[in-house]
Order: C-alpha cells, then sequence, then structure tokens
C-alpha cells in the first residue's frame, strides 16, 4: 500500500497556471499520480485557498475552480478542528513557520501523510512525522 502524500496550494495552483512552464508539467504529473494511486491528500484549508487564488489572482471562472474542488474532495481530505488549530498555534509559537504553514503540516500529520508537497516550506525539513518534499527542487538544479 503507498503511503499518502499531502499537496500544498501552490502545487495545486501551479498545475492550472499556464504562465507556470515547467512548474505546470511538475504539478499536473504529481496530481494524476496521486489521483491514480488513491494517496493524495489535501485540507479544507487549502480548497480555500486553491478557489481564492484561482478565482482571483489567475482568473479562473467561478464554477470552474468549484468543479476543480468537487473533484479534489475524492482526495483524503482533513478538516481541522479546534485541536488542530491549538497545535497549529503552538507550532507557529515554537518554529520560524507561518500561522497557515502550520495548519498545512498539522492537516497533513493528522491524515497521517509521510510527504507533504510544498514549494514554500523547506525541502527536506521534517514536521512531527512529515517530510516536506519541493518537487520543483530537482527540476531547478
Amino acid at each position: 500500500m503507498n503511503a499518502k502524500e499531502f499537496l500544498d496550494t501552490n502545487i495545486l495552483v501551479y498545475a492550472f497556471d499556464l504562465s507556470a512552464g515547467p512548474k505546470r508539467v511538475i504539478a499536473i504529473n504529481l496530481i494524476e499520480r496521486l489521483s491514480r494511486e488513491r494517496t493524495g491528500c489535501a485540507s479544507v484549508q487549502v480548497l480555500q485557498e486553491f478557489y481564492v487564488t484561482m478565482t482571483k489572482k489567475l482568473s479562473m471562472p467561478p464554477e470552474d475552480a468549484a468543479r476543480q474542488i468537487e473533484r479534489l474532495g475524492h482526495w483524503n481530505i482533513h478538516r481541522p478542528g479546534v485541536a488542530d488549530v491549538l497545535t497549529a498555534c503552538k507550532t507557529h509559537r515554537e518554529y520560524p513557520v507561518s500561522f497557515w504553514d502550520a495548519m498545512v503540516v498539522q492537516s497533513a500529520s493528522r491524515l497521517g501523510c509521510r510527504i507533504l508537497w510544498s514549494e514554500d516550506l523547506s525541502d527536506g525539513g521534517k514536521w512531527h512525522s512529515v517530510t516536506v518534499l519541493n518537487p520543483f527542487a530537482q527540476a531547478s538544479t
């Protein structure tokens, strides 16, 4: 059985950003693999951020963004509770990470993901049992 893998918002956005060049191809391939293997994970926060970014910054029609969220809704989706928010608050206070990134890490951890794909957090960083990987790090070297 394949391990669960969590996608941060930026990876999802790159898959739909026609100006993202090689990052778009990498993001699409990653999303397709996670969908095929049924190991893809996200959170309500990631879906919300995706919607806002796509409709405001990339001018995707709201109904198209909603359709993509519906497709992603078949993945494992974490719905944070108060305990998750408090844990993210603690992480934010104790480590040099934004509150929103701490929430992403908490969601990945709560879903039992071993990998968190993100461009925003340090490649190779460990948070709880989650390892952050930047899918674009290899392409840029």
